[in-house]
């Protein structure tokens, strides 16, 4: 675990480091500097207890990728809580939270091209986007409304949802409409966040970002009960009897169980 803590402790030290820049060229505040400083704590704590969970001792390649994307993020938290504030301004927000966006698709290749693929790896990079999701939703929500954090908390309330209802642990398969639909999350809310656009296409953006999201959610939660249904009729004793060797699974289980995904890793 040695290497792993001097990794977080290097991570926290580069995320501290742009909080320094960022208040030199921006005239970062208390507030940012109060965001930014507390997204790193909870960034080292959550990191290393995912990092034991999972027994890893080091980061990956694809993991410091992923480790700078996280730091990018810190670093637009406290833009976000600072401008909330009236603050810093958004000129340098857009372009580092576009760059945080473009490394989501470098972390990927790189755990493909480099083997290195771990659970670790793939829960970090979850984490990372749904928080950079919730930053840019709060953002955006100031200038069209409260209904818009419902962007960013789907995710957080699909997991409390699983909580009551386990079935939704289950594995998806995989999809490319869902990889496209969550990258498009965090490219529309900049655009709607960044006070580029006129108010009205900034709405429209907003609203196609939500509506894109709910659909994806809901795609997902109905393919997870109907694959949760008919493994209890399997289940049932008449169907063992009336059918020993038959066990029902979704079609696209079958296609392909051994590359599964979950939204709640």
């Amino acid at each position: 675990m040695g290497s792993l803590v001097r990794q977080q402790a290097a991570g926290a030290g580069a995320q501290v480091a742009l909080l320094g820049v960022l208040a030199l060229t921006v005239g970062l505040g208390a507030a940012g500097w109060a965001a930014g400083l507390a997204y790193t704590v909870g960034l080292w704590a959550l990191l290393a207890g995912a990092a034991r969970k999972a027994g890893a001792r080091s980061l990956g390649p694809a993991d410091h990728v992923t480790l700078t994307r996280a730091i990018l993020i810190g670093g637009v938290t406290a833009l976000v809580a600072d401008h909330l504030n009236g603050g810093a301004p958004l000129a340098v927000l857009v372009p580092l939270a576009s760059v945080a966006l473009a490394l989501d698709a470098v972390d990927g290749q790189v755990a493909r091209r480099t083997g290195t693929a771990s659970a670790l790896g793939a829960r970090f990079d979850m984490e990372s986007d749904a928080f950079l999701i919730l930053v840019l939703s709060v953002l955006a929500a100031e200038t069209f409304g409260y209904w818009v954090l419902a962007i960013g908390l789907m995710r957080y309330a699909f997991v409390a949802a699983s909580r009551a209802l386990p079935w939704l642990n289950g594995a998806l398969p995989p999809s490319r409409v869902r990889k496209v639909v969550a990258a498009l999350q965090g490219v529309l809310l900049v655009a709607a966040g960044s006070g580029l656009l006129p108010h009205v296409t900034g709405l429209a953006v907003t609203v196609a970002a939500l509506a894109t999201l709910v659909w994806s959610f809901g795609r997902d939660v109905l393919w997870l009960h109907r694959a949760h249904r008919a493994h209890r009729a399997a289940a049932r004793p008449e169907a063992r009897v009336s059918h020993p060797t038959c066990v029902v699974r979704p079609r696209s289980t079958l296609r392909r169980r051994h590359h599964l995904a979950t939204r709640n890793l």
